[in-house]
């Protein structure tokens, strides 16, 4: 077991974070959260739950947060290419270039284990079936290419009394505190719930994802592991390799029989597959949460109108959402 009792975690207010954080409570660690909240009050008030707001640009900020914990849990990013598009500045300045200082800072703060929340997208597109951690990363957009060299980075500050792990995840989806609807599962669940139609574009292309019990349960573990068995290690992280269309036929089962499915031709013919064969056997971790119950858990939401106006509220996408408040 380790030794790990206070956790900063970066977006602690985002999408996973929000999720997140409730566990690591219920764990009794302490936790400091560094987030710009951009997307509202999402986090439990807790006197273990301090929030320090603003951003990995402001240095200052970054070593006060980092004040008397053990670990890091480095989720804040501008995500997902959309968003990253809208101001390419932006993105490089917080995913690129305020990534090195945030790692010195740890090491200098006395920080243990620093776990790094990459991107499957990194890998690009690849012919083989199952894309294992061994392949080499050819990614397709500058979002992706600035995750490959965070991982490179990280890697050169790796010791023994350092531990770094890097985690590709494959697409998130489910419920969460703070909501996005602007990934695949999610969105096509939006769409079949409160339009009663989803149009697929193409079909055959696949998207891995994971629900976010998953991945969140995922990280809770990977405080608490030995660090000897994580150390210097890059894992994927995924539950299944669906098509959009078998995507879309999830979630028309999952929501009802009226949902009308159309196919639509696309020019985007992107196609991913990751193996999560690496973490189950290294780690014993095994996703339990299915395509299905994540569909489920947001069909509960907008029935019990936890989500307001799901269609149209910036606060559940990202790049609606930057757009509007001018993020500089």
């Amino acid at each position: 077991m380790s030794d790990i009792k206070k956790v900063l975690v970066t977006g602690g207010g985002g999408y996973v974070g929000s999720s997140l954080i409730p566990k690591l409570l219920e764990e009794n660690f302490e936790i400091n959260v560094l987030d710009l909240m951009i997307y509202g009050e999402t986090l439990p008030e807790n006197p273990k739950v301090k929030i320090f707001k603003g951003d990995l640009r402001n240095i200052e900020l970054v070593r006060k947060s980092l004040k008397g914990c053990d670990a890091v849990i480095h989720l804040a990013c501008i995500s997902n290419d959309p968003s990253f598009e809208l101001d390419k500045k932006l993105g490089k300045e917080i995913n690129l270039d305020a990534f090195r200082p945030l790692v010195e800072e740890s090491k200098k703060a006395g920080i243990k284990r620093f776990i790094y929340a990459s991107s499957s997208s990194v890998y690009g597109l690849k012919k083989e079936k199952n894309v294992n951690e061994e392949m080499s990363l050819e990614p397709l957009t500058d979002y992706s290419r600035f995750k490959a060299d965070c991982e490179k980075i990280l890697k050169e500050y790796k010791s023994e009394n350092f531990i770094t792990t890097i985690i590709r995840p494959a697409t998130v989806c489910g419920f969460s505190p703070r909501q996005r609807l602007d990934l695949v599962v999610n969105i096509l669940t939006n769409l079949a719930y409160n339009n009663r139609q989803i149009t697929i574009f193409g079909g055959p292309q696949m998207r891995p994802n994971i629900h976010i019990e998953d991945m969140t349960d995922l990280y809770l573990m990977l405080l608490k592991i030995p660090g000897r068995q994580i150390n210097g290690k890059i894992f994927n992280a995924g539950y299944e390799n669906n098509t959009v269309s078998d995507l879309g036929k999830i979630v028309k089962e999952s929501v009802g029989d009226d949902v009308n499915l159309i196919f639509s031709k696309t020019d985007d013919n992107r196609s991913y597959h990751i193996s999560s064969d690496k973490i189950k056997n290294e780690l014993n971790f095994h996703a339990k949460h299915s395509i299905n119950e994540a569909v489920l858990d947001l069909v509960a939401a907008f029935k019990n109108k936890i989500l307001i106006d799901p269609l149209n509220n910036e606060m559940y996408f990202n790049i609606k959402r930057m757009n509007n408040i001018n993020l500089k």
